[in-house]
């Protein structure tokens, strides 16, 4: 197997397990009673506004759909990590 298609397969291999990674604590933020207190706004914003913009480098400068897909499904298992969060704070109150 060539360097290259061996760093692929594990980019891709990462890329699904990073995915799945999200699940847990999507899980544990919706069944959360005290607000998901334990949730950084700023870092959650900063990892959406990074996957974002990777992939947006990567569509625009790079023309690398697969990187711009899976930091789309990033960006996106992120802001429903913030959307959740803030469900939660807003039903606190």
């Amino acid at each position: 197997m060539l360097g290259t298609e061996a760093t692929w397969l594990a980019f891709a291999a990462f890329s699904g397990l990073r995915t799945i990674s999200y699940v847990p604590q999507i899980i544990r933020i919706a069944k959360d009673r005290s607000g998901a207190s334990a949730i950084s706004y700023p870092t959650w914003l900063l990892w959406t506004g990074a996957n974002v913009t990777t992939a947006m480098y990567a569509a625009t400068n790079l023309n690398d759909a697969w990187l711009a897909f899976v930091s789309s499904i990033y960006a996106l298992c992120c802001i429903v990590v913030i959307a959740l969060t803030a469900i939660k704070r807003l039903a606190r109150r």
